[in-house]
Protein backbone atom coordinates (compact mmCIF):
# COMPACT_ATOMS: atom_id res chain seq x y z
CA UNK A 1 0.00 0.00 0.00
CA UNK A 2 2.89 2.52 0.53
CA UNK A 3 4.48 1.69 -2.55
CA UNK A 4 1.09 1.98 -4.01
CA UNK A 5 0.59 5.28 -2.85
CA UNK A 6 4.39 6.36 -3.41
CA UNK A 7 4.15 5.62 -7.07
CA UNK A 8 0.27 7.27 -7.59
CA UNK A 9 1.53 10.71 -5.49
CA UNK A 10 4.60 11.21 -7.86
CA UNK A 11 3.00 9.85 -10.39
CA UNK A 12 0.43 12.82 -9.94
CA UNK A 13 3.29 15.33 -9.80
CA UNK A 14 4.59 14.10 -13.56
CA UNK A 15 1.31 14.89 -14.57
CA UNK A 16 0.30 18.28 -13.16
CA UNK A 17 3.81 18.88 -15.22
CA UNK A 18 2.79 17.14 -18.54
CA UNK A 19 -0.57 19.12 -18.15
CA UNK A 20 1.01 22.51 -17.83
CA UNK A 21 3.37 21.95 -20.80
CA UNK A 22 0.40 21.00 -22.47
CA UNK A 23 -1.55 23.94 -22.28
CA UNK A 24 1.74 26.38 -22.63
CA UNK A 25 2.61 24.25 -25.57
CA UNK A 26 -0.83 24.75 -26.94
CA UNK A 27 -0.86 28.66 -26.26
CA UNK A 28 2.04 29.24 -27.31
CA UNK A 29 3.19 30.50 -30.22
CA UNK A 30 4.43 27.00 -31.65
CA UNK A 31 0.74 25.97 -30.82
CA UNK A 32 -0.04 24.71 -34.50
CA UNK A 33 2.61 21.78 -34.29
CA UNK A 34 0.94 20.54 -30.82
CA UNK A 35 -2.05 19.86 -33.41
CA UNK A 36 0.12 18.33 -35.74
CA UNK A 37 2.18 16.65 -33.55
CA UNK A 38 -0.87 14.91 -32.18
CA UNK A 39 -2.69 14.27 -34.65
CA UNK A 40 0.28 12.20 -36.80
CA UNK A 41 -1.30 9.21 -38.65
CA UNK A 42 -0.11 6.44 -36.57
CA UNK A 43 -1.14 2.88 -39.24
CA UNK A 44 -0.80 -0.63 -37.69
CA UNK A 45 -1.68 -3.49 -39.68
CA UNK A 46 -0.99 -7.32 -41.39
CA UNK A 47 -1.64 -7.12 -44.30
CA UNK A 48 -5.78 -6.28 -44.78
CA UNK A 49 -6.39 -8.90 -42.25
CA UNK A 50 -6.13 -6.60 -39.31
CA UNK A 51 -6.52 -2.81 -39.68
CA UNK A 52 -5.49 -0.66 -36.73
CA UNK A 53 -9.18 1.13 -37.26
CA UNK A 54 -12.86 -0.01 -37.49
CA UNK A 55 -13.16 1.29 -40.55
CA UNK A 56 -9.56 0.86 -42.52
CA UNK A 57 -8.02 3.76 -41.71
CA UNK A 58 -5.14 4.74 -39.54
CA UNK A 59 -5.63 6.30 -36.18
CA UNK A 60 -3.99 9.84 -35.23
CA UNK A 61 -1.40 9.70 -32.21
CA UNK A 62 -4.19 11.31 -29.40
CA UNK A 63 -6.34 8.33 -30.46
CA UNK A 64 -3.36 5.58 -30.72
CA UNK A 65 -2.71 6.96 -27.05
CA UNK A 66 -6.51 7.36 -26.21
CA UNK A 67 -7.29 3.38 -28.03
CA UNK A 68 -4.32 1.34 -27.03
CA UNK A 69 -2.65 3.12 -24.20
CA UNK A 70 -4.97 4.12 -21.89
CA UNK A 71 -6.43 0.24 -22.57
CA UNK A 72 -2.87 -0.81 -20.48
CA UNK A 73 -3.60 2.13 -17.73
CA UNK A 74 -7.45 0.16 -17.21
CA UNK A 75 -5.89 -2.97 -17.07
CA UNK A 76 -3.75 -1.75 -14.40
CA UNK A 77 -7.47 -0.30 -12.83
CA UNK A 78 -8.53 -3.47 -13.19
CA UNK A 79 -6.12 -5.56 -11.13
CA UNK A 80 -6.25 -2.87 -8.37
CA UNK A 81 -9.94 -3.48 -8.19
CA UNK A 82 -9.40 -7.38 -8.14
CA UNK A 83 -6.87 -6.68 -4.95
CA UNK A 84 -8.99 -4.37 -3.46
CA UNK A 85 -12.00 -7.05 -3.79
CA UNK A 86 -9.78 -9.79 -2.75
CA UNK A 87 -7.02 -9.31 -0.40
CA UNK A 88 -7.85 -4.87 0.21
CA UNK A 89 -10.38 -3.03 1.97
CA UNK A 90 -12.90 -4.13 -0.56
CA UNK A 91 -13.27 -7.35 0.85
CA UNK A 92 -14.71 -6.88 4.08
CA UNK A 93 -18.66 -5.59 3.32
CA UNK A 94 -18.82 -3.95 6.96
CA UNK A 95 -15.23 -1.97 5.67
CA UNK A 96 -16.03 -1.80 1.94
CA UNK A 97 -19.72 -0.06 3.19
CA UNK A 98 -17.91 3.69 3.77
CA UNK A 99 -15.85 3.91 0.31
CA UNK A 100 -18.74 2.74 -2.01
CA UNK A 101 -21.74 4.62 -0.45
CA UNK A 102 -19.33 7.75 -0.55
CA UNK A 103 -18.33 6.99 -4.40
CA UNK A 104 -21.59 6.53 -5.27
CA UNK A 105 -22.73 10.12 -3.89
CA UNK A 106 -20.12 11.03 -5.81
CA UNK A 107 -21.34 9.49 -8.92
CA UNK A 108 -25.05 10.88 -8.48
CA UNK A 109 -24.92 13.98 -7.16
CA UNK A 110 -22.32 15.86 -9.92
CA UNK A 111 -24.12 13.89 -12.89
CA UNK A 112 -28.16 16.01 -11.19
CA UNK A 113 -25.86 18.86 -11.31
CA UNK A 114 -24.48 18.72 -14.10
CA UNK A 115 -27.91 17.94 -15.70
CA UNK A 116 -29.47 20.72 -14.15
CA UNK A 117 -27.36 23.32 -16.77
CA UNK A 118 -27.51 20.77 -19.41
CA UNK A 119 -30.98 20.00 -19.49
CA UNK A 120 -31.63 18.83 -23.26
CA UNK A 121 -29.42 20.18 -26.30
CA UNK A 122 -26.12 18.41 -27.13
CA UNK A 123 -24.39 19.26 -23.95
CA UNK A 124 -26.53 16.67 -21.85
CA UNK A 125 -24.50 13.67 -23.21
CA UNK A 126 -21.86 14.91 -20.74
CA UNK A 127 -23.18 14.00 -17.31
CA UNK A 128 -20.31 11.27 -17.01
CA UNK A 129 -17.51 13.62 -16.88
CA UNK A 130 -18.34 15.31 -13.39
CA UNK A 131 -18.68 11.36 -11.91
CA UNK A 132 -14.74 10.46 -12.15
CA UNK A 133 -12.12 11.00 -9.60
CA UNK A 134 -8.79 10.70 -11.03
CA UNK A 135 -6.23 8.36 -8.33
CA UNK A 136 -2.59 10.09 -9.00
CA UNK A 137 -3.79 13.31 -9.04
CA UNK A 138 -6.12 13.02 -6.01
CA UNK A 139 -3.61 11.11 -4.00
CA UNK A 140 -0.64 13.72 -5.63
CA UNK A 141 -2.70 16.12 -3.79
CA UNK A 142 -3.08 14.36 -0.72
CA UNK A 143 0.39 13.39 -0.46
CA UNK A 144 2.16 16.92 -0.46
CA UNK A 145 0.13 17.80 3.03
CA UNK A 146 2.60 14.46 4.53
CA UNK A 147 1.81 13.78 7.82
CA UNK A 148 -1.38 15.92 8.41
CA UNK A 149 -3.51 13.46 6.39
CA UNK A 150 -3.85 9.96 8.15
CA UNK A 151 -3.11 6.92 6.34
CA UNK A 152 -6.25 5.25 7.24
CA UNK A 153 -7.37 8.52 5.29
CA UNK A 154 -5.51 7.87 2.19
CA UNK A 155 -6.73 4.21 2.42
CA UNK A 156 -10.49 5.61 2.47
CA UNK A 157 -9.30 7.96 -1.23
CA UNK A 158 -7.98 4.78 -2.31
CA UNK A 159 -10.81 2.62 -2.13
CA UNK A 160 -13.56 5.60 -2.82
CA UNK A 161 -11.57 6.10 -6.43
CA UNK A 162 -11.08 2.79 -7.12
CA UNK A 163 -15.19 2.06 -6.45
CA UNK A 164 -15.48 4.95 -8.64
CA UNK A 165 -13.36 3.62 -11.54
CA UNK A 166 -15.52 0.62 -11.49
CA UNK A 167 -18.79 3.34 -11.63
CA UNK A 168 -16.86 4.85 -14.33
CA UNK A 169 -16.03 1.70 -16.17
CA UNK A 170 -19.94 0.71 -16.12
CA UNK A 171 -20.84 3.97 -17.48
CA UNK A 172 -18.42 3.87 -20.69
CA UNK A 173 -19.58 0.61 -21.37
CA UNK A 174 -22.93 1.05 -20.99
CA UNK A 175 -23.44 4.83 -21.93
CA UNK A 176 -20.32 5.62 -24.38
CA UNK A 177 -20.68 3.04 -26.56
CA UNK A 178 -21.42 3.47 -30.13
CA UNK A 179 -23.74 1.05 -32.36
CA UNK A 180 -22.74 -2.93 -32.04
CA UNK A 181 -21.08 -5.02 -34.53
CA UNK A 182 -22.23 -8.31 -33.07
CA UNK A 183 -19.85 -10.49 -35.02
CA UNK A 184 -17.19 -8.81 -33.04
CA UNK A 185 -18.91 -8.64 -30.01
CA UNK A 186 -19.12 -12.74 -30.33
CA UNK A 187 -15.51 -13.02 -30.73
CA UNK A 188 -14.89 -10.68 -27.36
CA UNK A 189 -17.23 -12.83 -25.68
CA UNK A 190 -15.96 -16.09 -26.91
CA UNK A 191 -12.31 -14.78 -26.14
CA UNK A 192 -13.43 -14.28 -23.02
CA UNK A 193 -14.40 -17.22 -21.90
CA UNK A 194 -11.07 -18.66 -23.08
CA UNK A 195 -9.91 -16.49 -20.75
CA UNK A 196 -11.75 -18.09 -17.81
CA UNK A 197 -11.44 -21.54 -18.73
CA UNK A 198 -7.77 -21.09 -19.03
CA UNK A 199 -7.25 -19.10 -15.29
CA UNK A 200 -9.73 -21.83 -13.79
CA UNK A 201 -7.76 -24.85 -15.48
CA UNK A 202 -3.96 -22.82 -13.98
CA UNK A 203 -3.12 -22.73 -17.30
CA UNK A 204 -1.07 -19.25 -16.31
CA UNK A 205 1.53 -19.41 -19.21
CA UNK A 206 1.90 -15.53 -19.85
CA UNK A 207 2.05 -15.26 -23.40
CA UNK A 208 -1.42 -16.99 -23.44
CA UNK A 209 -2.90 -13.81 -22.08
CA UNK A 210 -0.91 -11.39 -24.02
CA UNK A 211 -2.14 -13.31 -27.33
CA UNK A 212 -5.62 -13.59 -25.49
CA UNK A 213 -5.95 -10.00 -24.78
CA UNK A 214 -5.01 -8.93 -27.72
CA UNK A 215 -7.20 -10.38 -29.68
CA UNK A 216 -9.95 -9.33 -27.09
CA UNK A 217 -8.71 -5.69 -27.68
CA UNK A 218 -9.26 -5.86 -31.25
CA UNK A 219 -12.51 -7.41 -30.67
CA UNK A 220 -13.87 -4.72 -28.95
CA UNK A 221 -12.30 -2.16 -31.20
CA UNK A 222 -14.49 -3.40 -34.15
CA UNK A 223 -17.01 -4.28 -31.94
CA UNK A 224 -17.83 -0.42 -30.90
CA UNK A 225 -17.28 -0.95 -27.12
CA UNK A 226 -14.35 0.62 -25.93
CA UNK A 227 -11.14 -0.43 -25.82
CA UNK A 228 -10.53 0.13 -22.04
CA UNK A 229 -13.50 -2.38 -21.47
CA UNK A 230 -11.00 -4.91 -23.02
CA UNK A 231 -7.93 -3.95 -20.15
CA UNK A 232 -10.32 -3.87 -17.62
CA UNK A 233 -11.84 -7.95 -18.08
CA UNK A 234 -8.31 -8.45 -18.32
CA UNK A 235 -7.49 -7.33 -15.18
CA UNK A 236 -10.67 -8.79 -13.19
CA UNK A 237 -10.08 -12.22 -14.82
CA UNK A 238 -7.00 -11.88 -13.19
CA UNK A 239 -5.84 -14.47 -10.75
CA UNK A 240 -5.40 -12.69 -7.45
CA UNK A 241 -4.50 -15.41 -5.32
CA UNK A 242 -1.17 -17.63 -5.79
CA UNK A 243 -0.94 -20.75 -7.13
CA UNK A 244 0.99 -21.85 -4.54
CA UNK A 245 0.83 -21.81 -0.61
CA UNK A 246 4.51 -20.34 0.65
CA UNK A 247 4.18 -22.34 3.68
CA UNK A 248 4.86 -25.17 1.32
CA UNK A 249 8.31 -23.82 -0.30
CA UNK A 250 11.28 -26.16 0.55
CA UNK A 251 14.38 -24.55 1.53
CA UNK A 252 16.90 -23.62 -0.96
CA UNK A 253 20.10 -24.57 -0.36
CA UNK A 254 22.85 -23.06 -2.07
CA UNK A 255 25.57 -24.77 -3.68
CA UNK A 256 23.56 -27.65 -4.02
CA UNK A 257 21.31 -26.90 -6.37
CA UNK A 258 21.59 -28.06 -10.26
CA UNK A 259 19.70 -26.30 -13.21
CA UNK A 260 16.43 -28.39 -12.67
CA UNK A 261 16.89 -27.57 -8.86
CA UNK A 262 16.87 -23.82 -9.54
CA UNK A 263 13.99 -23.69 -12.33
CA UNK A 264 11.76 -25.79 -9.63
CA UNK A 265 12.77 -22.89 -7.40
CA UNK A 266 12.20 -19.91 -9.89
CA UNK A 267 8.78 -21.49 -10.26
CA UNK A 268 7.72 -21.89 -7.04
CA UNK A 269 8.95 -18.61 -5.44
CA UNK A 270 6.94 -17.17 -8.64
CA UNK A 271 4.11 -18.63 -8.09
CA UNK A 272 4.05 -17.74 -4.14
CA UNK A 273 2.94 -14.64 -5.39
CA UNK A 274 -0.04 -13.81 -7.39
CA UNK A 275 -0.08 -13.06 -11.35
CA UNK A 276 -1.69 -10.20 -10.18
CA UNK A 277 0.45 -8.98 -7.95
CA UNK A 278 3.02 -9.48 -10.21
CA UNK A 279 1.44 -7.76 -12.95
CA UNK A 280 0.34 -4.50 -11.02
CA UNK A 281 3.94 -4.29 -9.46
CA UNK A 282 5.52 -4.26 -12.93
CA UNK A 283 2.84 -2.49 -15.13
CA UNK A 284 2.21 0.69 -12.41
CA UNK A 285 4.94 2.67 -12.69
CA UNK A 286 4.65 2.74 -16.58
CA UNK A 287 1.19 3.59 -16.22
CA UNK A 288 1.63 6.21 -13.87
CA UNK A 289 5.05 7.47 -15.11
CA UNK A 290 4.65 7.21 -18.63
CA UNK A 291 1.15 6.44 -19.59
CA UNK A 292 -1.11 8.83 -17.83
CA UNK A 293 1.27 11.63 -18.27
CA UNK A 294 1.37 11.12 -21.95
CA UNK A 295 -2.10 10.69 -22.16
CA UNK A 296 -2.67 14.36 -20.54
CA UNK A 297 0.11 16.09 -22.55
CA UNK A 298 -2.18 14.58 -25.30
CA UNK A 299 -5.41 15.81 -24.06
CA UNK A 300 -4.92 18.72 -21.70
CA UNK A 301 -3.66 21.38 -24.73
CA UNK A 302 -6.60 23.50 -24.81
CA UNK A 303 -7.44 27.09 -26.26
CA UNK A 304 -7.23 29.57 -22.64
CA UNK A 305 -7.68 32.76 -25.29
CA UNK A 306 -9.74 35.50 -24.09
CA UNK A 307 -12.31 34.32 -26.52
CA UNK A 308 -12.38 30.68 -25.32
CA UNK A 309 -12.85 31.98 -21.65
CA UNK A 310 -15.38 34.33 -22.66
CA UNK A 311 -17.17 31.47 -24.00
CA UNK A 312 -16.62 28.43 -21.42
CA UNK A 313 -17.60 31.22 -18.72
CA UNK A 314 -21.42 31.10 -20.62
CA UNK A 315 -21.15 27.82 -21.22
CA UNK A 316 -23.67 25.03 -19.73
CA UNK A 317 -21.16 21.91 -20.05
CA UNK A 318 -18.34 24.01 -18.37
CA UNK A 319 -20.52 25.13 -15.71
CA UNK A 320 -22.00 22.10 -15.27
CA UNK A 321 -18.50 20.29 -14.71
CA UNK A 322 -16.85 22.88 -12.51
CA UNK A 323 -20.06 22.96 -9.90
CA UNK A 324 -20.89 19.14 -10.36
CA UNK A 325 -16.77 18.29 -9.67
CA UNK A 326 -16.35 21.23 -6.66
CA UNK A 327 -20.17 21.06 -5.33
CA UNK A 328 -21.30 18.14 -6.34
CA UNK A 329 -18.01 15.75 -5.30
CA UNK A 330 -18.29 17.33 -1.60
CA UNK A 331 -22.34 17.29 -1.37
CA UNK A 332 -22.64 14.03 -2.66
CA UNK A 333 -19.56 12.15 -0.93
CA UNK A 334 -19.88 13.62 2.36
CA UNK A 335 -23.54 13.37 2.28
CA UNK A 336 -23.78 9.54 1.78
CA UNK A 337 -21.05 8.83 4.00
CA UNK A 338 -22.64 10.68 6.49
CA UNK A 339 -25.91 8.98 6.02
CA UNK A 340 -24.44 5.46 5.86
CA UNK A 341 -21.93 6.27 9.18
CA UNK A 342 -25.79 7.62 10.63
CA UNK A 343 -27.50 4.19 10.03
CA UNK A 344 -24.94 2.28 11.07
CA UNK A 345 -24.07 0.58 7.77
CA UNK A 346 -20.37 1.38 8.59
CA UNK A 347 -17.99 2.58 10.47
CA UNK A 348 -15.39 5.34 10.90
CA UNK A 349 -11.71 4.23 9.88
CA UNK A 350 -9.48 5.00 12.77
CA UNK A 351 -7.82 8.45 13.22
CA UNK A 352 -10.64 10.02 10.64
CA UNK A 353 -12.87 12.73 11.74
CA UNK A 354 -15.71 14.10 9.61
CA UNK A 355 -13.96 16.89 8.65
CA UNK A 356 -11.45 14.49 7.20
CA UNK A 357 -14.17 13.14 5.09
CA UNK A 358 -15.31 16.58 3.94
CA UNK A 359 -11.65 17.38 2.63
CA UNK A 360 -11.40 14.22 1.16
CA UNK A 361 -14.95 14.82 -0.48
CA UNK A 362 -13.56 18.25 -1.90
CA UNK A 363 -10.73 16.38 -3.19
CA UNK A 364 -12.28 13.98 -5.16
CA UNK A 365 -13.80 16.30 -7.30
CA UNK A 366 -10.32 16.30 -8.82
CA UNK A 367 -11.98 14.48 -12.06
CA UNK A 368 -8.67 15.35 -14.35
CA UNK A 369 -7.79 11.79 -16.45
CA UNK A 370 -10.79 9.92 -16.62
CA UNK A 371 -12.89 13.09 -16.81
CA UNK A 372 -10.68 14.31 -20.31
CA UNK A 373 -11.08 10.55 -20.88
CA UNK A 374 -15.07 10.57 -21.01
CA UNK A 375 -14.69 14.02 -22.50
CA UNK A 376 -13.52 12.47 -25.80
CA UNK A 377 -15.81 9.80 -26.22
CA UNK A 378 -18.54 12.16 -24.78
CA UNK A 379 -18.12 15.09 -27.45
CA UNK A 380 -17.38 14.75 -31.00
CA UNK A 381 -16.95 18.86 -31.84
CA UNK A 382 -13.85 19.89 -30.46
CA UNK A 383 -15.65 23.32 -29.46
CA UNK A 384 -17.12 21.37 -27.68
CA UNK A 385 -14.27 19.60 -26.01
CA UNK A 386 -12.99 23.32 -25.75
CA UNK A 387 -14.84 23.74 -23.29
CA UNK A 388 -15.24 20.43 -21.21
CA UNK A 389 -11.83 20.86 -21.08
CA UNK A 390 -11.43 24.09 -19.20
CA UNK A 391 -14.06 22.93 -17.05
CA UNK A 392 -12.07 20.20 -16.20
CA UNK A 393 -9.05 22.11 -15.74
CA UNK A 394 -10.52 24.90 -13.72
CA UNK A 395 -12.67 22.00 -11.29
CA UNK A 396 -9.90 20.36 -10.47
CA UNK A 397 -7.55 23.30 -9.39
CA UNK A 398 -10.54 24.58 -7.62
CA UNK A 399 -11.35 21.81 -5.91
CA UNK A 400 -7.26 20.59 -5.02
CA UNK A 401 -7.30 24.10 -3.11
CA UNK A 402 -10.42 23.99 -1.02
CA UNK A 403 -9.58 19.97 -0.07
CA UNK A 404 -6.19 21.24 0.83
CA UNK A 405 -7.17 23.84 2.97
CA UNK A 406 -9.75 21.64 5.05
CA UNK A 407 -7.43 19.23 5.64
CA UNK A 408 -4.76 21.43 6.67
CA UNK A 409 -7.55 22.87 8.99
CA UNK A 410 -8.66 19.13 10.34
CA UNK A 411 -4.97 18.95 11.56
CA UNK A 412 -4.69 22.09 13.07
CA UNK A 413 -7.99 21.82 15.00
CA UNK A 414 -6.75 17.71 16.35
CA UNK A 415 -4.07 19.61 17.70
Amino acid sequence: MARFLSIEASGGILLMVATIVALVWANSPWSGSYYDFWHTEVNLSIGEVVSLDANGHSLTLVEFVNDVLMAVFFFVVGLEIKREMVTGELRRPRAAVLPVAAALGGMVVPALVFLAFNGSGAGSIGWGIPMATDIAFAVGVVSLLGRRVPTSLKVFLLSLAIVDDIGAILVIAIFYTSNLAMDWLYLGLATTVAVVLLTRAKVWYTPFYIMLGSVLWYAMFRSGIHTTIAGVAMGLLTPARPLLDRAVMPPIELGKMDAADLRDAKFRLNESVSVASRLENRLHPVTGFVIIPVFALANAGVDISGESLSNALTSGITLGIVFGLVVGKIIGVSLFSFLALRLGLAVMPAGITRRHIVGISAIAGIGFTVSLFVTGLAFDAVALQDEAKVGVLVASIVAAAIGVLILRGAREQSE
